[in-house]
């Protein structure tokens, strides 16, 4: 009797079996952790700052919102929301329990801490029930699951109607000069950089390489309205780099 082929999937530029990926992807962030928002500011030159508000601009969250954060990880876009909707609810989700130690020992001292609560969980199976959510945010995590249609679903079930999912993600350039300029910087330095802070290059080679292998703006919006999203829209920030994809529950 023949064995039932494994699905595989992407992992940078490995493919590798679907069932494996989300351990592997546990094992870069637990690796990272501790350094990941140092990171950020320094691979990105601090500009991630300025696309993180420009995501919480446009979700423009109001007082006593339910929000869920999915991988989010340290809290950074969370603790965001809170200071600028006092009175607002964000819960954090993510696999990881090391990137989520790592925020609650920021959220002893952060403002509006007390309205961010934590929650380890699987987004493609996100331990919620349906409809709990006025609206759902992911920044910079989206990319990493290894069935993005099924994680959309699963936002669309818990965000109530009327409610509103948020991505901020890497895009594809189209200049491409400045295309070559950007790669160029991501695998020649990215990856040394990771080295020298953390000791780790693989992690940061593999998070250079999944933004390659995440589908483009135009492919992603087109995952958005296959889950059931509506209206949906998205903006470029700094050339190209990054994109927020906008969507309703109508």
């Amino acid at each position: 009797m023949s064995e039932i082929p494994r699905k595989t999937t992407h992992f940078g530029y490995r493919n590798v079996p679907e069932d494996e990926k989300p351990e592997m992807v546990q094992e870069v962030f637990s690796s990272v952790s501790r350094r990941y928002d140092l990171m950020n500011d320094v691979m990105s030159l601090g500009v991630h700052r300025i696309w993180k508000d420009a995501l919480v601009d446009w979700l423009a969250p109001r007082s006593r919102q339910r929000i869920l954060d999915v991988a989010g990880g340290t809290g950074d876009v969370a603790f965001r929301i809170v200071r600028r909707a006092p009175g607002a609810n964000v819960t954090v989700l993510d696999s990881n329990e090391d990137m989520l130690a790592e925020g609650q020992k920021r959220n002893v001292n952060a403002e509006g801490g007390e309205s961010v609560s934590w929650v380890q969980g699987d987004a493609m199976a996100i331990p919620f029930p349906d409809r709990q959510f006025d609206a759902c945010v992911v920044s910079f995590g989206i990319r990493n699951f290894s069935r993005i249609p099924e994680t959309l679903d699963e936002m669309f079930r818990v965000i109530k109607m009327g409610g509103r999912l948020l991505v901020l993600e890497f895009g594809q350039i189209r200049n491409p000069g400045m295309r070559q300029l950007y790669d160029n910087y991501s695998f020649r330095l990215i990856p040394r950089i990771g080295e020298f802070l953390t000791g780790d290059r693989d992690s940061y080679q593999y998070l250079v390489e999944s933004i390659r292998k995440f589908p483009g703006q135009d492919r992603f919006a087109g995952m958005m309205q296959q889950a059931g999203f509506q209206n949906v829209k998205y903006r470029s920030f700094t050339f190209g780099i990054v994109f927020i994809h906008s969507g309703w529950k109508i």
